[in-house]
């Protein structure tokens, strides 16, 4: 994120610009843990005192400009964009569910996908769409309002399908070779995508096959409770539906998926008002109360930008950059550092592409070091970034399906979510195989050879 005007800006490397973002952690989770819940501290409120933090700390500026960076930092480009994602979404689910999408959507899904596939089929969907788009946040922003409806007729722990929306969403971030995060990790370390997609394929295959294995023993488990009258299925349904199947051919046909979001929200309103479900102004009605239920995801991602900036100008991500190259030792020492290094810039930057974009350079320098195989550093510096992307509690991915959640009227708890969002922790404990594991095994078998 292009956070200051210039690198005169930036400070030396310091560990103290990283106390807000300790006090964000201590805050949130830590009062939480006392409260045993969860939902007991408003994310808003915990960034606000992070913030608060931010903007006493380094007294070798004047209050103003402290602000003045932090508010830039709200301000970049990177965040607006985001936000103005948050807004077209919530307006596009709100829309879509008062015309009849929705329950259409629910519909159809009910008669295709048995109850005890559920689970594992949205995870399946979820995965095929991101993969075919490359977009996780397009990806959620589609499938969360279905989720969420289905969740209501079957009785089903919200966080759980709406996890499985989030990891499939991820795998498609992760794989697609249209993603933003495939082309920064393949460009910073100058490989072929087909190299880096083999590379990647073999580190999430064990991953994917244990998430459906999981999904499905608990579909299996819960088809017991999930017996319901079906209703009836007509052309009515299929039409309703119109909706999603523009934003899906569109993101496949590669249109951008903010002027997806924002014609799929007009087609939806014209099926709304063609069928007498809605009126022209309760589409407008409709529209603002989309917009307002994301609000809270939007102070978040603005707040987030702001005292990431500051972080990062008082010299927080330098720090961490440099404590890392210092640790590093041999190949498995160098991908193991990589994915450290991705990892935490991520956590403070709270966007995986920018996130290799920062680290890229980096990361190709040490690989020449070491001689490591720039196709396994593309691989780990896009999956890790995706690991972190898909389990950040203030990550665009997270922030939209528990905005478009909520706004649907399911209450969650986003660290809760996170713990069901199974894929992404599997694929962490695959990473780390790969990358510490395999090779082990392999010195034992060459010692007992």
């Amino acid at each position: 994120m292009n956070i200051s005007k210039n690198n005169s800006d930036m400070k030396p490397a310091n560990f103290m610009a990283l106390l807000p973002f300790i006090v964000f952690l201590i805050f949130y989770l830590g009062l939480s843990l006392i409260a045993e819940n969860f939902n007991s501290v408003p994310m808003p409120v915990a960034f606000l005192v992070a913030s608060a933090v931010a903007l006493i700390y380094d007294r070798t500026k004047t209050l103003d400009k402290k602000v003045d960076v932090f508010a830039r930092g709200m301000g970049d480009s990177n965040i607006m964009i985001m936000c103005l994602i948050f807004i077209l979404a919530g307006i596009f689910a709100a829309v879509a569910k008062a015309s009849g999408a929705v329950d259409s959507a629910v519909v159809i899904s009910r008669h295709l996908i048995p109850d005890s596939l559920f689970i594992a089929g949205i995870f399946a969907v979820s995965c095929f769409i991101s993969l075919a788009i490359g977009t996780s946040c397009g990806t959620i922003a589609a499938l969360t309002p279905i989720a969420a409806a289905l969740v209501k007729t079957m009785h089903i722990m919200p966080e759980l399908a709406i996890g499985a929306v989030i990891g499939g969403a991820m795998f498609g971030d992760n794989m697609s070779i249209i993603s933003d995060t495939t082309i920064a990790a393949t460009r910073t370390q100058n490989v072929e995508m087909r190299d880096k997609f083999i590379a990647n394929f073999k580190m999430i295959l064990p991953a994917a096959v244990v998430s459906v294995l999981i999904y499905l023993f608990i579909g299996i488990s819960h088809n017991a409770h999930a017996a319901e009258k079906l209703v009836p299925l007509s052309w009515t349904h299929v039409v309703n539906i119109a909706p999603y199947i523009l934003i899906l051919i569109g993101a496949l046909a590669g249109f951008n998926v903010i002027m997806l979001l924002f014609f799929g929200s007009v087609l939806a309103a014209a099926i709304g008002i063609a069928s007498g479900k809605l009126g022209f102004w309760n589409v407008l009605a409709v529209s603002g109360e989309g917009a307002l239920g994301m609000s809270e995801t939007l102070i978040v991602a603005l707040l987030a930008g702001g005292l990431l900036a500051l972080i990062r100008v008082n010299g927080g991500i330098r720090y961490l950059l440099g404590w890392i190259e210092k640790r590093i030792a041999g190949k498995s020492g160098c991908e193991f550092g990589t994915m450290l290094l991705i990892s935490v810039v991520n956590i403070f930057t709270a966007n995986n592409t920018v996130a290799i974009v920062i680290t890229g350079p980096i990361a190709r320098d040490l690989s020449q070091k070491f001689n490591c195989d720039p196709k396994r550093i593309a691989s780990i510096l896009d999956t890790a970034s995706c690991v972190v992307q898909g389990l950040l509690p203030y990550g665009a991915q997270m922030l939209i399906a528990f905005g478009i959640a909520r706004s649907a009227g399911l209450e969650m708890s986003s660290l809760m979510l996170c713990c069901f969002a199974f894929y992404p922790i599997l694929l962490a404990l695959a990473l780390f195989w790969s990358i510490l594991g395999m090779p082990l095994v392999r010195k034992l078998f060459k010692r007992a050879e």
